[in-house]
């Protein structure tokens, strides 16, 4: 299998484990995720998440909110150079997030590390959602 297979591999991994966090289960992401605590998130909600350990936290707070939901990557486009590589594309979906749904529909990079001779993710990038946000920050007020 080639590297770039390999990534592709591994990328199915991820967005595998995505939709059952966007489910209500994010555990699956801790295998495809690295551990390091130089790994970071910037996701469609805001913020930067740096460190496996925040970066868990904040998949499992969206887990616990999320239900119903389905995403996939399109148009996607995969570099490898060595131990890294990149992936770009296009997340598209749907789910709800506190009982009410959201559509996904934004670019993403995926970068990848060998690790022990697996692909890990250590930083997932997407647009901003401004649906995602606003929800985001409906809920956390309580309205």
């Amino acid at each position: 299998m080639s590297q770039e297979d390999e990534v592709r591999k591994a990328s199915e991994q991820f967005y595998a484990a995505l939709n059952l966090m966007l489910n209500g289960d994010a555990r699956p992401l801790t295998e495809i995720w690295s551990h390091s605590a130089a790994v970071s998130a910037m996701h469609p909600i805001g913020g930067r998440d740096v460190g496996w350990e925040t970066v868990r936290q904040t998949w499992e707070q969206v887990a616990r909110i999320a239900s119903d939901g389905q995403v996939e990557l399109v148009d996607q486009m995969v570099q490898v150079s060595g131990d890294m590589a990149y992936e770009l594309g296009v997340e598209r979906g749907r789910c709800r997030l506190g009982g009410e749904e959201v559509r996904i529909d934004q670019r993403v990079t995926n970068i990848y590390r060998r690790e022990t001779g697996a692909w890990k993710i250590v930083h997932h990038h997407t647009d901003l959602s401004g649906a995602m946000t606003d929800l985001v920050g409906r809920l956390m007020a309580g309205k």
